[in-house]
């Protein structure tokens, strides 16, 4: 289902971006800015399982600039260098709170496809959740804009919820 919404705002976006070429196009007139985290708690492996997925032009605007240097996801030579900017930035912009503890995220991984990175994140060791508490301000420092879609699956009750730069703050009760 987040696919085919996010699939859904893709086309959507193309759509506008097609319909105007120069200077007066939609894309000039109002870009779109979005990013879509999905957050399961895994109560078998007692684990908060996190993936964000991101589009590559965007991340690599934002961890180019806090980074001062040049980042680039379509090449594999930087992929080592590029997953440390993009965990550290990602644990610096994405905040969890569980049953109102601070909670760590563990970087497991990331991968382009097409022209979004996904991130791949977890918490070990939480058998239940009663309440999640979420900071999410991914690409705020670059994009006025910025909208967040956070999709959240606990005990098997899925809420999804969005927050618009200034706003970050969500909590998550199953």
């Amino acid at each position: 289902m987040v696919l085919s919404l996010y699939g859904r705002l893709i086309a959507v976006f193309s759509l506008i971006c097609l319909q105007g070429e120069g200077k007066n196009s939609a894309m000039d007139l109002h870009p779109l800015y979005i990013s879509v985290t999905e957050i399961n708690h895994n109560a078998k492996n007692q684990t908060i399982e996190i993936s964000c997925k991101i589009f590559a032009d965007d991340l690599e605007k934002v961890l180019t600039k806090s980074s001062n240097t040049k980042v680039d996801f379509s090449s594999d030579n930087r992929k080592i260098n590029n997953d440390k900017l993009l965990a550290a930035y990602i644990t610096r912009h994405l905040k969890l709170e569980i049953d109102n503890k601070p909670v760590s995220l563990q970087f497991i991984g990331s991968e382009k496809e097409e022209d979004v990175i996904w991130s791949y994140f977890q918490v070990s060791n939480i058998a239940t959740v009663k309440k999640l508490e979420i900071v999410n301000d991914i690409l705020y420092d670059a994009f006025d804009t910025e909208t967040n879609l956070v999709h959240v699956q606990l005990n098997g009750n899925r809420q999804s919820k969005k927050v618009t730069n200034p706003e970050s703050h969500l909590v998550f009760e199953p």
